[in-house]
């Protein structure tokens, strides 16, 4: 599998270094998006690219840069994000189908006091509010927030927090998160079950091989499975699998892929469905490139879904 599985990154590098097109707006590429993986490119704008469409010609939905974690909604027609401009963060909307930029919520809006540095945006299954990672001031301390998708009716969900929280993932029921929590934002070494509409998180460990939670955990869309990435005592990412409830998680983490390497890097795990993702694979540096793969009782092989592409999204499922 390792020796196939290189092949495949040296094709979506290649790829990567060479598309067809970077896509000139929302409407503009040769499939409009119903299904499929929002990202950003090193140009820190928004793009889609449909299941159904040309992966080296993805649609671009923004031009201003400072994007990142882009996130679709349920019913496939809107994507959050943040921006991001100097110290000044913000959360933003745009449609898939292309079209105009707003703006939600700034740092240190007044709804919000003194957050800043939003995180990880996601909808909820009913597509009526988001909920998103903050800090408040500069302290190693963060929250969980969440809003209306018109931008009002900001309530803090963890209020008067002692750890950090990342970027939340909901069930599919939309009454609980779950978001990478620890000491600090460097050190997400737990699992926390929020309520949303009031009460207190629950707590779970990783286990013994995973340190640390890189970026994110998702839920499957059937709401029985959990997806992180992983960092090892290597120092690299892979991407984890678990069951899970709206409790914590049943069982032990397993790996997703059987690649090795140490210069491997997996993470930003998506759900294309109950039984596969989506992820960023990155080795020795070069172009981060969105893979899938199957999931499964044991490891197993991927392949390769949009080249040149970063911090994916799927949706919607």
């Amino acid at each position: 599998m390792r020796r196939w599985l290189g092949g495949v990154v040296a094709v979506g590098l290649l790829g990567a270094c060479e598309p067809t097109d970077f896509g000139g707006g929302g409407t503009t590429g040769d499939v409009l998006f119903d299904r499929g993986f929002a990202f950003v490119r090193s140009d820190r704008n928004v793009y889609v690219v449909d299941d159904d469409g040309d992966p080296n010609s993805p649609q671009r939905l923004t031009t201003a840069g400072g994007a990142y974690t882009p996130a679709i909604s349920r019913s496939g027609n809107s994507i959050v994000f943040v921006q991001k401009s100097g110290a000044t963060s913000s959360l933003q909307t745009v449609p898939t189908s292309g079209g105009p930029v707003a703006t939600l919520l700034s740092s240190n809006d007044a709804a919000c006091g003194a957050c800043t540095n939003f995180r990880g945006p996601t909808f909820s299954p009913d597509g009526r509010t988001i909920v998103f990672a903050f800090d408040r001031g500069s302290g190693s301390q963060s929250s969980l927030g969440r809003i209306a998708v018109d931008g009002s009716g900001f309530v803090d969900l963890t209020p008067g927090t002692t750890i950090a929280y990342g970027s939340p993932s909901f069930f599919p029921s939309g009454t609980t998160v779950v978001a990478p929590a620890g000491n600090n934002a460097f050190q997400y070494d737990q699992l926390a079950f929020v309520p949303v509409n009031g009460g207190s998180p629950i707590f779970v460990r990783l286990g013994n091989e995973v340190l640390a939670i890189a970026n994110r955990a998702v839920v499957s869309p059937d709401g029985r499975q959990v997806a992180l990435d992983g960092r090892l005592s290597s120092g690299s990412t892979r991407i984890f699998v678990g069951n899970v409830t709206a409790n914590g998680i049943s069982g032990a983490l397993r790996r997703l892929t059987d690649y090795t390497a140490s210069t491997v890097q997996e993470s930003f795990p998506s759900w294309t469905s109950s039984v596969q993702l989506g992820f960023l694979f990155n080795d020795s540096g070069g172009d981060p490139s969105i893979y899938r793969a199957p999931v499964s009782s044991t490891a197993s092989s991927v392949t390769l879904a949009v080249p040149a592409a970063n911090e994916p999204f799927y949706g919607p499922n």
